[in-house]
């Protein structure tokens, strides 16, 4: 049976033109601007699910939310970094989804508002993110990790440092990740034209700016590049028409030889974030993404 949600998707996003930061450089340098000038709103939206309680406090000038499930005694931690090309702020399908994972996995969902390009840097960010999920570890108990596209940058380099550390997370769940930000993968090319959404010429202008002081190899920019040895178990999904999809294989397969606990989904035909979509084939990644963080936090 044809989804008509997602067949319907694609061009609406190219007639929308939701891809105008990412298929010129001007175009990603005039959302920088207009970013910094008129801040997008990061409060969560008026009304989540009723069985999640949110909190919120302001910690060296990050508003850092909390999503807490109101059934029962929470069973850990996640700490949540939100995608938007490290330059939009946390929207609604975000939020939800953070609720989602809150109420269906019995954990407590750390969301931080991390500065955005031109002030927010790959390094300052990932430490933070270290230090929050640390807290929410002493506080909540073992904490996983989960980020979609630039917040799988974020939260998969988080998870190398502290693996560094001594710290082996029980779970990284990565949505659409971005993971080098080189885009020097080739087949990069290959999978453009399928995909109406992101797009190379703009994300190299964003990935200069996030980078602050550290070059674009580095794993705290580039997690693809890191050691992958010692992690803990892992889970990437992605869709096929997602010029991210050809470096998440080669995560997969460098987290496998490394000999990492790897669980892929992949999607054919879906887009950028899909488990955030409001397809068929999301609504069934989302129940899958709620499960696996499940399991891997329940005693």
């Amino acid at each position: 049976m044809i989804d008509l949600a997602s067949a319907v998707l694609p061009p609406a996003i190219r007639a929308l033109r939701f891809n105008r930061t990412f298929v010129t450089p001007q175009g990603a340098r005039d959302r920088i601007r207009e970013a910094s000038l008129r801040p997008d709103a990061c409060g969560p939206p008026r009304t989540l699910r009723p069985d999640v309680r949110v909190d919120v406090v302001h910690d060296r000038g990050w508003p850092v939310y909390t999503l807490t499930p109101l059934a029962g005694r929470p069973s850990g931690g996640v700490v949540y970094a939100h995608g938007g090309a490290w330059v939009n702020q946390v929207v609604r399908q975000q939020w939800r989804m953070a609720a989602d994972v809150a109420a269906g996995a019995g954990v407590v969902v750390t969301l931080p508002v991390y500065p955005l390009v031109p002030w927010g840097t790959a390094g300052p960010v990932r430490e933070r993110v270290v230090e929050l999920v640390r807290g929410s570890t002493e506080r909540h108990g073992p904490t996983g990790v989960l980020g979609d596209s630039a917040g799988g940058q974020i939260v998969l380099s988080a998870a190398l440092a502290l693996r560094d550390s001594g710290v082996r997370l029980p779970a990284t769940v990565l949505v659409s990740p971005a993971l080098d930000l080189t885009w020097s993968n080739p087949l990069i090319p290959v999978v453009q034209p399928s995909d109406p959404w992101l797009a190379t010429p703009g994300s190299v202008v964003l990935a200069e700016a996030w980078r602050g002081d550290l070059p674009l190899t580095d794993p705290a920019v580039s997690p693809l590049l890191g050691e992958m040895a010692g992690l803990g178990p892992l889970t990437v999904f992605t869709g096929t028409r997602d010029v991210l999809n050809p470096d998440a294989h080669l995560l997969v397969e460098k987290a496998r030889a490394a000999g990492v606990d790897v669980e892929l989904h992949e999607a054919t035909g879906q887009l950028h974030v899909y488990p955030m979509l409001p397809t068929r084939p999301g609504r069934a990644a989302a129940e899958v993404l709620v499960g696996r963080i499940a399991r891997a936090l329940r005693p």
